[in-house]
């Protein structure tokens, strides 16, 4: 077992730092600036400068004019909030959507350490599990993975809206926070829209193809992971494979509407797909509306 998850971490590792170096490194820094300027130094008054940068005490004191010089305040703070529940050890393919989920932390944690960026963990159920404080370096991101990897417990449920309270009364200072989950819950409204107020709040939703569509495949037994609920269904009725759909296609729909009343960006990823494809669309599509906001 130990094996297995050191081998698995280093993968992580080697294929995180790779894509970080040849795609999102540069992305990440045009798309998470900082949060505005702070002072810098007083320099003498060169030709060019705005007026509006002189610093009139120093200037009258000196007899000469002198300017306030201000940098772009670059450290930010990341946040993951990721949704460890039952449902997320799900996977009809190669991965559960626990593993995208880790995966996913961790090209977005080695592009923001190399950004000089702080990035600290959440991990919750239907409680909060386990708490990384936000901190630097290669070391403080493998045990953020390897918290993630390894994370093991009883409680199967979902609880967002406890998640988003917690991260609201532990950080105060405006943070860049992506909630990863299924989004199998309910309730989380309000507190989205008190969070994504007051910091720059992401949500990450990860789905299974199966969770969509249904194979016609006879009788099929299904579990909720999370209620330990079991249900018999006949997925060779053309009708009980329409109205699952058709209700997935609703649960989808209803996050949508969430999150855009909400003023809340999205990263949509299926177990199945390009993980790195979807993160750089992301950033384009910030990148884009940041420079025509």
């Amino acid at each position: 077992m130990l094996d297995t998850l050191e081998s698995k971490i280093r993968h992580i590792q080697v294929y995180s730092n790779k894509i970080v170096d040849e795609l999102l490194a540069g992305e990440y820094h045009s798309v998470f600036k900082g949060h505005g300027m702070e002072f810098n130094e007083v320099r003498e008054y060169e030709h060019g400068d705005e007026i509006r940068t002189i610093n009139w005490q120093i200037t009258a004191r000196v007899g000469r004019p002198f300017v306030k010089r201000y940098v772009e305040e670059r450290e930010l703070t990341l946040f993951f909030l990721v949704d460890l529940s039952g449902s997320g050890s799900f996977g009809s393919g190669k991965k559960s959507k626990n593993e995208v989920a880790a995966e996913l932390c961790a090209l977005l944690a080695f592009s923001a350490i190399k950004n000089s960026d702080k990035v600290g963990l959440i991990i919750f159920t239907d409680r909060i599990e386990h708490i990384v404080p936000p901190g630097r370096g290669k070391q403080h991101v493998l045990r953020i993975i390897r918290e993630l990897l390894s994370f093991q417990s009883p409680g199967a449920g979902t609880d967002i809206r406890l998640a988003l309270d917690y991260f609201g009364h532990l950080h105060a200072k405006k943070s860049v926070a992506f909630i990863v989950s299924d989004f199998q819950d309910e309730g989380f409204e309000d507190a989205m829209s008190l969070i994504s107020k007051r910091h720059d709040l992401i949500a990450v939703s990860i789905s299974d193809p199966a969770e969509r569509s249904l194979p016609a495949a006879g009788l099929l037994t299904l579990r909720d992971p999370e209620t330990d609920e079991t249900v018999v269904i006949d997925t060779s009725s053309a009708r009980v494979r329409r109205r699952f759909k058709e209700a997935a296609a609703s649960r989808r729909a209803r996050l949508s509407d969430i999150l855009v009343r909400r003023n809340v960006d999205e990263i949509a990823i299926s177990v199945e797909k390009d993980l790195v494809s979807e993160l750089i669309r992301f950033f384009k599509t910030r990148e884009r509306r940041g420079q025509h906001g």
